[in-house]
Parts: structure tokens; sequence; C-alpha cells
């Protein structure tokens, strides 16, 4: 499998294709795509990383892994291709949060490249998954890059607004300088638990506080 970035994130995907865990990574994905359907599709394994350059990132949002439903995931975090209807119940959550926070009606479409094209990192900790089985891919060296991917922007810049949604996120909060960064933490917004603190966290007008502040546009969520 040949991945490139046409951006300032191909340095760090350098460094880590010479890394033991990655190599093997590459080869499972190779053999995955081979013999079962994964999503998302291999040109959009790292689209977020494509979509969103370093020098552009100002907020991050962090997901489990892909949707696991034929033509919903591509390639970032809670997205889904234009003609997905209706919203998976996530995304659904976090529009209804978007609507209570900032009075915000609920958009035609659920892809999210609008918000990638503002600069926010859409990251799942998991890149793929296998058709119809969610987390499938856990734990085949995806969570070790997205981990180092984490650590390398944030020595590369700071002003980050880090958006970190149930216990799996939120373990990225040991790679994230809090004092040179704003991290906004709550339960994910999946219908098992959004009731426990999702609704009502009024993460996104936080967010684009915390932007206003340091003289960065707001994300026009």
């Amino acid at each position: 499998m040949d991945l490139k970035l046409n951006n300032s994130w191909q340095k760090f995907l350098d460094e880590e294709s010479k890394k033991n865990y990655f190599v093997e990574l590459i080869s499972f994905m190779d053999v995955a795509y081979k013999n079962e359907t994964v999503f998302p599709a291999k040109n959009e394994l790292l689209k977020a990383f494509s979509m969103c350059s370093i020098e552009d990132v100002t907020v991050v949002i962090l997901g489990q892994d892909p949707y696991p439903t034929k033509g919903y995931a591509n390639g970032l975090c809670f997205s889904v291709n234009e003609d997905v209807k209706p919203f998976p119940k996530s995304l659904k959550n976090i529009f209804s949060e978007i609507e209570n926070d900032l009075s915000i009606p609920s958009p035609e479409n659920g892809n999210l490249e609008r918000w990638a094209n503002q600069g926010v990192l859409l990251l799942n900790n998991v890149l793929s998954v296998i058709e119809g089985k969610p987390d499938s891919h856990a734990k085949k060296g995806w969570e070790i890059f997205t981990s180092a991917a984490i650590d390398y922007l944030g020595k590369e810049k700071e002003g980050i607004v880090y958006l970190l949604w149930g216990s799996k996120a939120q373990e990225k909060a040991a790679k994230i300088d809090e004092k040179h960064n704003l991290i906004l933490k709550s339960v994910h917004p999946s219908p098992l638990s959004a009731y426990r603190g999702f609704f009502g966290c009024k993460h996104f007008s936080k967010t684009n506080e915390y932007l206003i502040t340091l003289g960065k546009n707001p994300i026009n969520w």
C-alpha cells in the first residue's frame, strides 16, 4: 500500500513508516483489503491528514473508528457521504448539540469536509474497520499511529482546541500540553451516553471563544 500526503504531514508519515509497528500495520491492511470489505476506501484512509495540513489545524476532534456501514465512512471521523440519510445517531446528536449551543440548524448533509476545510482535524483513533464489525481493526497499530500524530502536532504548534468525546478519545489527553492548548472532554455523543453530559457541554461555542481570544477565525459549525 502506497500512502502519501501532499502537505506538511508527509514528514510525520515518513518517520512513522520506518517503524516496525507501521510496517506490520500496512502489511495487515494490504491483506485486509484483499480479503474483507474494509471501510473507508484505500484512498481515504489518511483523508483527515490530507484535508488539514498542520499549519491549518486549529481544532482536533477524535472519534473511535469508521462507520462499519456501507456507503457511510469517508475518512473523517463522524462524517458521512452526502447521500446518507438519516444521519447516524452520533452525528445527529452532534448536530443537535450545535443547534442548542449556537442556534445553528441541522445541515442538509452530514459530510464534514466543510469543517476540515476550516482547520478541523477529524481524526479517528482507529482508521479502518471491517463492514458490519465495529472495532474490528482495534489493536492492529492504528492507535499507535494516531497517538504519534497527536504528539507530533503538539510539538509543531499550540493554541489548538482538542475535543475528546468518550473514554478512548480521552486516553489521548496525556499527549497534549494543557498549558498551551484547550482540552474539552465529554462522554461520547452516541445515544448510549450523550444524555450523560454531551448534551449541554457547549463545546462548540467554547471552541470558538478560545479561538477568538487567540486572534484565530472561529469555526462555522
